[in-house]
């Protein structure tokens, strides 16, 4: 581990990506365009200027989805896995930047931890102007079998596209972007290893609580049930044992727009330890806290 990966993106399971477009836009997002994988699974990604995002997915064409799981596509298959466990709505994979995933898949093989072969593939990338390009990807996943409702990949970008996203990064909300990824289990300690080899972190923040790693750029936080209800008001601990993927706290430029933004929306929400907490719904697929910061 030479240094912590950075948080890349999060992977939102939803039933309908029109559902969650409107979702989010309601919460103040920018939604870019609908982009389709070349196995059937379809996204509409929220892209933040510090250069995380949130993929809202779904199946846009099952057929293909089938197929590329039947060929050993671990993307696909992870995701057909978690939808059958815990329905079309949720929030299923954290993603870790990286420009080596071959070496990635090396190490997880070494861990223990490795989930299959890598995946290679590209897609159009647009912009609301109509700019179009193609984005290229190669993954390497990582999964623990006491945790059958997460998985984890690193995320290689390749031909990167040259296309201006300042307009996507730029949300009514103010949200700049991804300040904690949340996860819960009974004994997060339990986990810790998976989380460091993921990470890439070998320092712990351990307590009574859970488990804190510090990414490159965002903290990485396995919370048992009494964590979870004291940070976030969020009930936990009612799953059977391994770790779930549960919240993401943002950083917005003003948090009391933000509030104000939810009472005009009638978005039900609660103050607790100085975040806004909006629960998970219908195409949001995690609880959402915000809290002030550039």
């Amino acid at each position: 581990m030479d240094k912590p990966r950075s948080v890349d993106h999060l992977v939102l399971p939803t039933a309908d990506l029109e559902a969650a477009r409107t979702r989010l836009a309601l919460l103040g997002f920018t939604v870019a365009p609908e982009a389709r994988h070349p196995f059937g699974t379809a996204n509409a990604c929220v892209f933040f200027a510090d250069g995380t995002y949130l993929e809202p997915l779904s199946v846009a064409q099952r057929e293909l989805c089938e197929h590329a799981a039947i060929d050993g596509n671990v993307f696909v298959m992870r995701d057909q896995a978690y939808r059958f466990r815990r329905g079309e709505e949720g929030f299923s994979a954290l993603v870790m930047g990286t420009d080596k995933a071959e070496e990635d898949r090396r190490q997880f093989l070494k861990a223990g931890i490795s989930a299959g072969l890598n995946l290679e593939f590209s897609r159009p990338f647009e912009t609301p102007d109509g700019a179009r390009s193609m984005a290229g990807f190669e993954l390497a996943f990582a999964a623990d079998l006491r945790a059958p409702d997460v998985f984890f990949f690193t995320c290689e970008r390749k031909n990167a596209p040259d296309v201006d996203r300042s307009v996507l990064e730029t949300h009514e909300n103010g949200v700049t972007g991804i300040r904690q990824v949340v996860l819960s289990e009974q004994n997060p300690s339990d986990f810790q290893y998976l989380l460091q080899q993921v990470v890439g972190q070998r320092e712990v923040n351990a307590h009574s609580f859970g488990v804190d790693l510090a990414a490159a750029n965002a903290d990485v936080v396995a919370l048992n049930s009494a964590g979870l209800k004291g940070f976030f008001g969020v009930a936990g601990g009612t799953h059977a044992r391994g770790l779930r993927l549960r919240g993401i706290v943002f950083a917005t430029a003003d948090l009391d727009a933000m509030e104000q933004r939810l009472k005009d929306r009638e978005i039900a929400y609660a103050f607790i330890a100085g975040r806004l907490v909006v629960a998970e719904a219908a195409g949001q697929g995690a609880f959402f806290a915000f809290e002030q910061g550039s």
